[in-house]
Protein backbone atom coordinates (compact mmCIF):
# COMPACT_ATOMS: atom_id res chain seq x y z
CA UNK A 1 0.00 0.00 0.00
CA UNK A 2 1.48 3.34 -1.00
CA UNK A 3 0.27 6.74 0.14
CA UNK A 4 1.56 9.90 -1.51
CA UNK A 5 0.82 13.57 -0.86
CA UNK A 6 1.26 15.83 -3.88
CA UNK A 7 1.72 19.47 -2.82
CA UNK A 8 0.98 22.09 -5.46
CA UNK A 9 2.14 25.15 -3.55
CA UNK A 10 4.98 27.10 -5.17
CA UNK A 11 6.45 27.81 -1.71
CA UNK A 12 8.50 25.08 -0.02
CA UNK A 13 7.41 24.00 3.47
CA UNK A 14 4.08 25.74 3.02
CA UNK A 15 0.89 25.58 5.04
CA UNK A 16 -0.51 23.51 2.17
CA UNK A 17 2.29 21.00 2.73
CA UNK A 18 1.42 20.86 6.41
CA UNK A 19 -2.23 20.15 5.61
CA UNK A 20 -1.37 17.58 2.91
CA UNK A 21 1.02 15.69 5.17
CA UNK A 22 -1.53 15.71 7.97
CA UNK A 23 -4.21 14.36 5.60
CA UNK A 24 -1.87 11.66 4.26
CA UNK A 25 -1.02 10.51 7.79
CA UNK A 26 -4.69 10.50 8.81
CA UNK A 27 -5.72 8.49 5.74
CA UNK A 28 -2.83 6.08 6.30
CA UNK A 29 -3.94 5.58 9.88
CA UNK A 30 -7.54 4.85 8.83
CA UNK A 31 -6.45 2.16 6.36
CA UNK A 32 -4.03 0.64 8.84
CA UNK A 33 -0.81 1.67 7.12
CA UNK A 34 1.80 2.67 9.69
CA UNK A 35 4.51 3.75 7.24
CA UNK A 36 5.24 7.43 6.70
CA UNK A 37 3.54 8.71 3.51
CA UNK A 38 5.64 10.04 0.66
CA UNK A 39 5.43 13.78 -0.01
CA UNK A 40 6.14 15.33 -3.40
CA UNK A 41 6.74 19.07 -3.15
CA UNK A 42 6.14 20.55 -6.60
CA UNK A 43 8.01 23.70 -5.52
CA UNK A 44 11.20 21.63 -5.78
CA UNK A 45 10.30 20.51 -9.31
CA UNK A 46 9.14 23.92 -10.58
CA UNK A 47 12.38 24.84 -12.39
CA UNK A 48 12.17 21.60 -14.42
CA UNK A 49 8.44 21.26 -15.11
CA UNK A 50 8.70 22.56 -18.66
CA UNK A 51 11.82 20.62 -19.59
CA UNK A 52 10.88 17.84 -21.97
CA UNK A 53 12.92 15.07 -20.33
CA UNK A 54 13.56 16.17 -16.75
CA UNK A 55 14.40 13.01 -14.78
CA UNK A 56 13.16 14.37 -11.44
CA UNK A 57 9.79 15.28 -12.93
CA UNK A 58 9.51 11.92 -14.71
CA UNK A 59 10.25 10.14 -11.43
CA UNK A 60 7.54 12.16 -9.63
CA UNK A 61 5.01 11.42 -12.40
CA UNK A 62 5.86 7.73 -12.15
CA UNK A 63 5.41 7.78 -8.38
CA UNK A 64 2.05 9.56 -8.63
CA UNK A 65 0.73 7.14 -11.26
CA UNK A 66 1.80 4.09 -9.22
CA UNK A 67 0.57 5.16 -5.78
CA UNK A 68 -2.53 3.56 -4.30
CA UNK A 69 -3.78 6.58 -2.35
CA UNK A 70 -2.99 10.11 -3.54
CA UNK A 71 -3.68 13.27 -1.59
CA UNK A 72 -3.62 16.20 -4.02
CA UNK A 73 -3.26 19.52 -2.22
CA UNK A 74 -3.20 23.10 -3.40
CA UNK A 75 -3.82 26.52 -1.99
CA UNK A 76 -6.58 28.43 -3.69
CA UNK A 77 -5.17 30.80 -6.24
CA UNK A 78 -7.58 33.02 -8.14
CA UNK A 79 -10.42 30.78 -6.81
CA UNK A 80 -8.90 27.55 -8.15
CA UNK A 81 -5.76 25.40 -7.81
CA UNK A 82 -2.28 26.64 -8.69
CA UNK A 83 -0.78 26.69 -12.16
CA UNK A 84 2.13 24.71 -10.74
CA UNK A 85 -0.19 21.83 -9.88
CA UNK A 86 -1.87 22.05 -13.29
CA UNK A 87 1.48 22.04 -15.12
CA UNK A 88 2.50 18.88 -13.26
CA UNK A 89 -0.82 17.08 -13.70
CA UNK A 90 -0.76 17.92 -17.43
CA UNK A 91 2.16 15.48 -17.69
CA UNK A 92 -0.10 12.62 -16.62
CA UNK A 93 -2.04 10.87 -19.36
CA UNK A 94 -5.83 10.76 -19.25
CA UNK A 95 -6.83 7.61 -17.39
CA UNK A 96 -3.35 7.03 -15.92
CA UNK A 97 -4.69 7.22 -12.37
CA UNK A 98 -7.28 4.47 -12.92
CA UNK A 99 -5.76 2.37 -10.12
CA UNK A 100 -5.54 5.31 -7.72
CA UNK A 101 -7.88 6.65 -5.06
CA UNK A 102 -7.50 10.43 -4.84
CA UNK A 103 -8.33 12.75 -1.98
CA UNK A 104 -8.51 16.40 -3.11
CA UNK A 105 -7.59 19.03 -0.54
CA UNK A 106 -7.36 22.79 -0.78
CA UNK A 107 -6.28 25.43 1.69
CA UNK A 108 -8.67 28.35 1.31
CA UNK A 109 -8.48 31.94 2.49
CA UNK A 110 -12.17 32.26 3.10
CA UNK A 111 -15.26 30.05 3.11
CA UNK A 112 -16.22 31.57 -0.26
CA UNK A 113 -13.45 29.52 -1.86
CA UNK A 114 -14.53 26.25 -0.26
CA UNK A 115 -16.24 24.97 -3.40
CA UNK A 116 -13.09 25.30 -5.52
CA UNK A 117 -11.91 21.88 -4.40
CA UNK A 118 -15.13 20.24 -5.65
CA UNK A 119 -15.73 22.39 -8.71
CA UNK A 120 -12.18 22.62 -10.08
CA UNK A 121 -9.84 20.04 -8.58
CA UNK A 122 -12.21 17.03 -8.49
CA UNK A 123 -12.98 17.11 -12.26
CA UNK A 124 -9.28 17.27 -13.10
CA UNK A 125 -8.56 14.17 -11.02
CA UNK A 126 -11.55 12.34 -12.51
CA UNK A 127 -10.25 13.18 -16.00
CA UNK A 128 -6.97 11.51 -15.05
CA UNK A 129 -8.94 8.38 -14.12
CA UNK A 130 -8.73 8.54 -10.33
CA UNK A 131 -11.47 7.32 -8.06
CA UNK A 132 -12.12 10.54 -6.16
CA UNK A 133 -13.56 10.32 -2.66
CA UNK A 134 -16.44 12.43 -1.39
CA UNK A 135 -16.33 14.91 0.19
CA UNK A 136 -13.14 16.66 -0.76
CA UNK A 137 -11.61 18.85 1.95
CA UNK A 138 -11.24 22.62 2.09
CA UNK A 139 -9.34 23.85 5.15
CA UNK A 140 -9.52 27.53 5.94
CA UNK A 141 -6.16 29.16 6.64
CA UNK A 142 -7.47 30.30 10.02
CA UNK A 143 -8.09 26.64 10.96
CA UNK A 144 -4.67 25.27 10.00
CA UNK A 145 -3.58 25.15 13.63
CA UNK A 146 -6.19 22.34 13.90
CA UNK A 147 -5.06 20.52 10.74
CA UNK A 148 -4.46 17.19 12.49
CA UNK A 149 -7.89 17.26 14.13
CA UNK A 150 -9.65 18.29 10.90
CA UNK A 151 -7.88 15.74 8.69
CA UNK A 152 -8.39 12.92 11.20
CA UNK A 153 -12.15 13.58 11.27
CA UNK A 154 -12.20 13.79 7.46
CA UNK A 155 -10.30 10.53 7.06
CA UNK A 156 -12.66 8.77 9.48
CA UNK A 157 -15.62 9.97 7.41
CA UNK A 158 -13.93 8.59 4.28
CA UNK A 159 -13.09 5.19 5.76
CA UNK A 160 -15.88 3.29 3.92
CA UNK A 161 -14.59 4.70 0.60
CA UNK A 162 -11.03 3.74 1.45
CA UNK A 163 -11.94 0.11 2.14
CA UNK A 164 -13.47 -2.14 -0.53
CA UNK A 165 -16.39 -4.39 0.36
CA UNK A 166 -14.04 -7.20 1.45
CA UNK A 167 -12.77 -4.92 4.24
CA UNK A 168 -9.14 -4.85 3.17
CA UNK A 169 -7.45 -1.53 2.38
CA UNK A 170 -7.62 -0.19 -1.13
Amino acid sequence: MTVTALVGNPRPDSRTSLAATSAARAASHVIGDVSEPDVIELSALAPHLFERHAPTVAQAVHQVTKTDLLIVASPTYKATYTGLLKAFLDRIDTGALSETVALPLMVVGSPRHGLAVEVHLRPLLVELGATVVTPALAIEESDLFRADEITAAWAQKLEPQLRPKNGSPI
